[in-house]
């Protein structure tokens, strides 16, 4: 008999699916049970997790041996309290894909087509074109640094609007619809030559602050940067410079380091960035993407198969 932890925000996604020899127990945000979960040996976290709730569900369920989230990112779980446990963690890649990869391309064509300023135009009654210049997206080169599941996803969609795709990871490798892979470093000779910047890369110590300085000077005045990786891989100090300054002709961040985004942020004020509240990922498939992978994780679990979407705790990802 195998017990399990679910959040109360999928639990109704899961429970008609599940075995009949499971047992299980709903928690909430803040970490209140519904049952007893010392006996608890699976735990499938829910969305934004805190680290106090992590915590608290770890000391209340000593027995964990696998911790699946619905999240691609980890680095909000990876805390020392939950490393000191022996827990198998298992994330969300792909469940996000193809939102995400669909967001990616609204921000490109946002920027490209100046929609901003055509809504300005539409609001001011104003039909006057001699402004206009309306570049496309065949024969602009998109650089898209994280090449996992929702990179991939991306280059299919910018490739399919005949873009040139660049991406840059760790270890290169040829993958589809990418016309040039390079390693962790080679990615800065080719700034000058690109025209979007798309981040998707995890939070991990090598990415924190990878977009900095040196990097948004290296670009063409006409670049355009987009994160949707996680707010802290970009330098926010220097991004503002670089669009005040205009090194960079606009941005869109879905997520920013400071989560929500206070207000009286500067950020808000640039009027050549497009800010989102981390609405990316936001699908009404994503609920039933999430339960599938976990109600597949946990029948390979049960028959002690290899799961799906292993983090490697020691990378990041």
């Amino acid at each position: 008999m195998v017990k399990l932890i679910l959040p109360i925000e999928l639990a109704a996604e899961i429970e008609p699916h599940l075995p009949s020899d499971t047992q299980f127990v709903r928690v909430d945000s803040d970490g209140n049970f519904d049952g007893d979960a010392s006996d608890a040996e699976v735990y499938l976290n829910g969305f934004k997790l805190k680290p106090t709730t992590l915590h608290k569900v770890l000391a209340a369920a000593p027995g964990i041996r696998w911790q699946q989230t619905p999240s691609a990112g980890v680095n909000h779980i990876l805390t020392p309290i939950f490393l000191q446990h022996d827990i198998i963690l298992t994330n969300g890649a792909g469940v996000h894909a193809i939102p995400i990869s669909e967001f990616v391309l609204t921000l490109i064509l946002y920027h490209a087509k100046q929609l901003r300023q055509l809504q300005a135009a539409h609001d001011q009654r104003s039909w006057r074109k001699s402004w206009l210049v309306l570049p496309e997206l065949a024969n602009s080169t998109v650089l898209i640094l994280g090449t996992g599941n929702i990179g991939q996803a991306i280059a299919a969609r910018t490739k399919a609007f005949g873009a040139r795709v660049w991406g840059g990871r760790r270890r290169p490798e040829p993958l589809p619809n990418f016309d040039k892979i390079v390693g962790t470093d080679e990615w800065h000779a080719l700034l000058p030559e690109v025209d979007y910047v798309v981040v998707a890369t995890p939070l991990t110590p090598e990415t924190k602050g990878l977009i900095d300085e040196k990097v948004l000077r290296s670009l063409p005045s006409h670049a355009y940067l987009i994160n949707v990786g996680r707010g802290a891989v970009v330098d926010e100090s220097a991004l503002t410079k670089a669009l005040t300054e205009g090194w960079i002709a606009g941005a869109g961040l879905d997520t920013v380091s400071i989560e929500p985004l206070p207000p009286e942020s500067s950020l808000w004020s640039l009027p050549n960035l497009f800010i989102t509240p981390h609405t990316s990922a936001i699908s009404p498939a994503l609920k039933g993407r999430i339960a599938n992978l976990f109600l597949d994780n946990l029948e390979r679990y049960r028959a002690g198969q290899p799961l799906q979407n292993i983090v490697n705790k020691q990378a990041g990802y």
